[in-house]
């Protein structure tokens, strides 16, 4: 399987709240995703071409010209988002229009046709009630459907991990995967024992989610 693909592709993201009509703070939610999203444009501006931009109320959406930080990115929002949850549909491939690089508006192309496809297969999948039903899914426009179907199982099972971790769990695992660090560091600023920190790492199944995350972004970086 070759993961090789002319370097002219687009990485175009769709993003929106799930059961956004349906929170009372709908608001605060949105004031909150406007600062999210600005910071992940200023601190991640080298791997975007169209900042990230909120187009219909609770949907936004980002053009990347590189992938190497995409799972980052990704990852960066559902943390500082949380409790509230996203979807997000990934296109990869042209786009066939200008690109305003200041507001991710009025491009369009294959690239954002497939992160529009994917976002709704997720609606749709929701819709069914599917057990462990993936929060991120890639459409890739190339012949290349094993390659697809490997990257959103591999997501799949990602959201079957996230789905099991307490409260706990989540905020050490959040805590190692935001600072890269130690053990011991982690402990240190959550004013906990290194053993708890391993035992919900451990618990958690930290090191499969992130070799699985890691796959993937090496998979995008191409």
């Amino acid at each position: 399987m070759s993961f090789d693909y002319p370097n002219n592709l687009y990485i175009a993201i769709i993003g929106d709240i799930k059961g956004s009509k349906k929170l009372d703070n709908r608001n605060e939610v949105q004031k909150k995703l406007t600062s999210v999203l600005d910071d992940i444009n200023k601190k991640y501006k080298d791997d975007i071409y169209s900042k990230f931009t909120i187009t219909l109320g609770d949907e936004f959406q980002g053009l990347l010209c590189y992938g190497s930080n995409c799972m980052e990115i990704l990852s960066e929002i559902e943390r500082k988002l949380h409790p509230v949850k996203v979807r997000i549909g990934i296109g990869i491939g042209d786009i066939t229009t200008d690109i305003n690089r200041e507001i991710a508006i009025g491009a369009d192309g294959p690239g954002y046709y497939k992160a529009r496809a994917a976002i709704e297969h997720l609606r749709l999948d929701e819709k069914r009630k599917q057990t462990n039903s993936a929060d991120i899914r890639i459409e890739i426009d190339r012949d290349d459907k094993n390659l697809t179907i490997m990257l959103n199982t591999i997501l799949t099972l990602m959201t079957a991990i996230k789905e099991s971790w307490s409260d706990r769990q989540r905020e050490i695992i959040w805590d190692m995967m935001e600072h890269q660090d130690s053990q011991v560091d982690v402990a240190k600023r959550l004013g906990i024992t290194q053993s708890t920190v391993q035992k919900a790492l451990s618990k958690g199944k930290y090191y499969a989610y992130k070799d699985a995350f890691d796959t993937i972004g090496q998979i995008l970086k191409k």
